[in-house]
């Protein structure tokens, strides 16, 4: 529109404006006021969206819709070569609810895989305000552990920012810092109710870590479980959420679930995490090994940007590496079924 023009269309949309709002004069379409939806909504409070649609909609929901009957076979032969092994297998892919399973509600030592579950508690200790990320925990001798980790090197007294304690349980599977947690989230307990206020009903801490009688118990499911429900926004803020992934992704002990899809996936079989990421592939696992048991759970990003999750316990002879290797040829029965779907026509 020319300058001269304009100046004239201006005038005369003035002139014109209190007949336009009292309706007598109706604008041609090319003149109507385009009104957006943040000038509507404040000029009519009544039409904002109090509740918009939740961005977790598209995130998915631990259900499970329909059984990968094929893998569960799978998963049942590849057990029943090694028939004194106790074995519970969970799958689930979150954004379309396909799932396999082998035993998965079946209460089996956890070892340090419940460290994943205590991780998501002391999270929503945060997400409340009861605990700080930054709050100090003193080294006590209540909560000394031996086995994996260094923070029982430390002298009684010593404080742990919580960042630290809860990030070293994962890294390196730290005892000292689990029971650390376990102490300031309430103890064992309160903690066992948490577990089962989040539907982890065979999860259970009865002793502190490390617990080498395997009397703390968790099951495939609810591994699975504790994963999927921050990843799909169930349980935690988003800030919550993050952390949890980011603590997560720490976990040096990537040769169960990592290793295992690897090999099912097959090519280059390099360093797991490495191999996996050049392929598309992320996993953000934790392991346990107490010798009695060997367990791995994790949250699997696909190629595609679609997630699943799943999880492993085995119970059997004291460092019987048959344990380890049923985990493993577990996951990569599962890599047929996590292949990416192939990627949609470009748009021109």
């Amino acid at each position: 529109m020319g300058v001269g023009l304009g100046v004239i269309t201006g005038s005369a949309l003035k002139l014109a404006g209190p007949a336009v709002e009292r309706g007598d004069l109706t604008l041609p379409g090319w003149l109507t006021p385009k009104v957006t939806p943040a000038q509507k909504e404040q000029t009519d409070p009544e039409s904002a969206v109090i509740n918009p649609p939740s961005s977790t909609d598209t995130l998915g929901r631990f259900e499970t819709q329909q059984e990968l009957t094929a893998l569960s076979k799978r998963w049942e032969a590849l057990a029943a070569k090694d028939p004194d092994l106790q074995v519970s297998a969970f799958m689930l892919a979150l954004d379309d609810g396909r799932y396999a399973q082998l035993n998965p509600d079946t209460a089996l030592p956890a070892a340090s895989a419940i460290k994943t579950p205590i991780l998501l508690v002391a999270l929503e200790e945060i997400d409340a305000g009861r605990l700080s990320w930054n709050e100090p925990l003193t080294l006590s001798k209540t909560v000394v552990g031996g086995g994996a980790g260094w923070m029982a090197s430390k002298p009684l007294g010593t404080r742990f920012p919580t960042h630290e304690v809860a990030t070293e349980m994962i890294r390196v599977s730290d005892n000292t810092a689990t029971n650390l947690l376990i102490e300031r989230v309430g103890g064992q307990v309160d903690l066992n109710a948490r577990f089962n206020s989040l539907g982890l009903s065979a999860t259970k801490v009865n002793n502190w870590l490390p617990d080498l009688k395997g009397t703390n118990t968790t099951s495939a499911r609810d591994l699975a479980r504790a994963i999927a429900l921050v990843d799909t926004g169930e349980a935690l803020s988003i800030r919550g959420r993050d952390l949890f992934r980011e603590v997560m992704g720490t976990s040096v002990t990537n040769r169960l679930l990592p290793g295992g899809l690897l090999k099912g996936l097959g090519g280059s079989q390099g360093k797991p995490d490495d191999s996996l990421m050049i392929k598309g592939y992320r996993v953000l696992n934790k392991t346990g090994d107490i010798g009695i048991a060997y367990a791995d759970a994790g949250l699997i990003e696909l190629p595609d940007g679609r997630r699943a999750v799943a999880a492993f316990v085995v119970k059997g002879p004291f460092n019987d590496p048959r344990s380890t290797e049923l985990i493993r040829n577990m996951a990569a029965a599962m890599a047929p079924v996590l292949k990416p779907k192939p990627a949609p026509p470009r748009q021109r």
